[in-house]
């Protein structure tokens, strides 16, 4: 864990920031009166293991809540995979790669084992203390400047790197070469000024708030936006397959809480004693 330190920042993007969307505003100032702590990385493959090793914890892909298994890529399309799930997420993964193919309820039960494991309180992080860590102290669309073409030191997104069969992205890509075609090994990138990994590219991680399509009405406190329609979560960060428009610190995206995906993930939050 990393600790984050408190303070005020302007939350979502101008209109001049190239890629926007209409949800990431209207841009408002957010201060965090308190520390907080966050995951030096996603949660990883090898600790949601001890996890599922500990607990005999059946993922919603495994359970096939809402769909059969886990919405998954095989080269050609997007589709609902049947059999893909956290240990088989249809790309080769080592016990250091962030977990995927989990939904939001199996990140939260992945986090109330681990609080009473360690005897302390572990969540999932707020939108607000998201994007507060994303930038870390910046105010560019990314936590390495505006740049995209920077990108490959930084986020594995999706770049000129081939996968394989020599198979590379036709959509909009990255200018540079990451070594990644799927996910990579959490923390193998350079760190944003905050000291964390993987904050863009990598794996989309849930958050604790509902999905509101603007910022209206949104908590100026940093914490968690829990009222209103909460029929959908919300996701942050981009993956492996994200393009530019996408890999910025203020860009967010939905998705029903019992979905999951085989690029997305979460990393866990604490609040730290006074």
């Amino acid at each position: 864990m990393v600790v984050v330190p408190a303070g005020q920042f302007t939350m979502g993007s101008s209109d001049a920031e190239e890629g926007r969307e209409d949800d990431e505003g209207p841009v408002h100032r957010v201060a965090l009166s308190r520390n907080f702590a966050l995951g030096k990385t996603e949660v990883t493959v090898g600790e949601f293991r001890k996890f599922v090793e500990e607990t005999g914890y059946k993922t919603d892909a495994e359970r096939n809540v809402g769909a059969k298994g886990c919405y998954a890529w095989d080269l050609s399309k997007w589709d609902w995979r049947e059999g893909r799930y956290w240990d088989s997420p249809g790309f080769a993964q080592s016990e250091s790669y962030p977990v995927t193919c989990v939904s939001w309820g199996d990140a939260k039960a992945y986090l109330a084992w681990l609080s009473n494991k360690a005897g302390r309180s572990y969540r999932l992080p707020s939108e607000a203390q998201w994007e507060y860590a994303a930038r870390g102290g910046t105010t560019s669309a990314r936590y390495w400047g505006d740049d995209p073409k920077e990108a490959c030191r930084y986020a594995n997104v999706a770049d000129k790197t081939a996968g394989p069969g020599g198979v590379t992205w036709i959509t909009a890509h990255h200018d540079c070469r990451d070594g990644s075609f799927f996910s990579a090994a959490a923390g193998s990138l350079t760190r944003n000024g905050f000291g964390l990994h993987d904050m863009l590219g990598n794996v989309w991680e849930w958050t604790e708030d509902c999905y509101h399509g603007n910022y209206e009405g949104a908590p100026s406190d940093g914490s968690a936006w829990r009222s209103g329609d909460c029929r959908r979560g919300v996701v942050r960060g981009g993956s492996w397959n994200t393009s530019p428009r996408y890999a910025r610190s203020a860009r967010r995206n939905w998705s029903d809480f019992d979905s999951r995906v085989s690029n997305r993930g979460f990393r866990a939050a604490s609040t730290l004693d006074d």
